[in-house]
C-alpha cells in the first residue's frame, strides 16, 4: 500500500469531500449543519476558499481519507492576520496520525502567507461525552499546540441537547508593527508543489 499523499483539493473532488464530511453532519454533532451539503455545494465552497486559503486532501491509493482547509476568521480586514481551521477525516481514517499530517501542512502554508493567529472551533458536549459528541476534537488540537481561549456556553442546539462551543488558537508567528500584508494562497502554491 502507498503512502499518504497530500494535496491540493480539486473540482473533481467534489463527490469524496461531500461523503467524507456527510456522516459528521448526519450522525455527530461536531458540525452544526443539519442537512449535508450536495456536492454542487462541497465544490463551491472550495472553489471560495482557494482563492485566498489552502484546502488539502490526503489521499491514499487514489482515495480521499479527509480534507483540512482554512477560511476567514470573522472577515473584517483587521483580522487579516487570523485564520480559522477545519478538519473532517473519514470515519474509518480517524487515529492513523492523518489529521496531524494535513495539518502540519496547513500550518506551512499558512505561515508562509503571513498568517500569524490560527482559531478553531470546536464543539463540545457539556460534560461527559456523548453519543454524538466527544471532547476529541479539543485533544487532537491540544496535541498540537492549540491552547484554550473561551467557551461559549449553549451556542448550538442538535439532537434534542445543547453544546457549547471551544474557542482555541495557535500563534504561528511573532505580532510586529508594521505587519507585513498576506500574501494570498494562489501566489504562493507553487512554492509547496500543490
Amino acid at each position: 500500500m502507498s503512502e499518504p499523499n497530500i494535496r491540493l483539493a480539486l473540482p473533481q473532488d467534489a463527490r469524496q469531500l461531500m461523503e467524507i464530511y456527510a456522516p459528521y453532519v448526519e450522525k455527530t454533532a461536531i458540525s452544526f449543519e443539519t442537512a449535508p451539503p450536495t456536492a454542487t455545494a462541497m465544490l463551491r465552497r472550495r472553489d471560495e476558499i482557494v482563492q485566498r486559503y489552502p484546502y488539502l486532501v490526503v489521499e491514499q491509493e487514489k482515495e480521499l481519507l479527509g480534507f483540512a482547509y482554512a477560511h476567514p476568521f470573522v472577515g473584517r480586514a483587521a483580522y487579516d492576520w487570523s485564520a480559522e481551521t477545519t478538519i473532517y477525516l473519514r470515519m474509518d481514517a480517524r487515529g492513523k496520525g492523518l489529521g496531524g499530517m494535513l495539518y502540519h501542512k496547513l500550518e506551512d502554508i499558512l505561515k508562509a502567507q503571513g498568517i500569524l493567529n490560527l482559531n478553531a472551533c470546536i464543539a463540545v458536549p457539556k460534560g461527559a461525552d456523548d453519543e454524538y459528541l466527544t471532547h476529541a476534537s479539543v485533544d487532537f488540537h491540544a496535541h498540537l499546540g492549540y491552547k484554550p481561549v473561551g467557551t461559549f456556553h449553549d451556542s448550538g442546539y442538535k439532537f434534542g441537547r445543547w453544546y457549547d462551543m471551544v474557542w482555541m488558537e495557535k500563534i504561528l508567528g511573532e505580532h510586529t508593527t508594521p505587519v507585513a500584508p498576506i500574501r494570498p494562497f494562489p501566489t504562493i502554491r507553487k512554492d509547496f508543489c500543490l
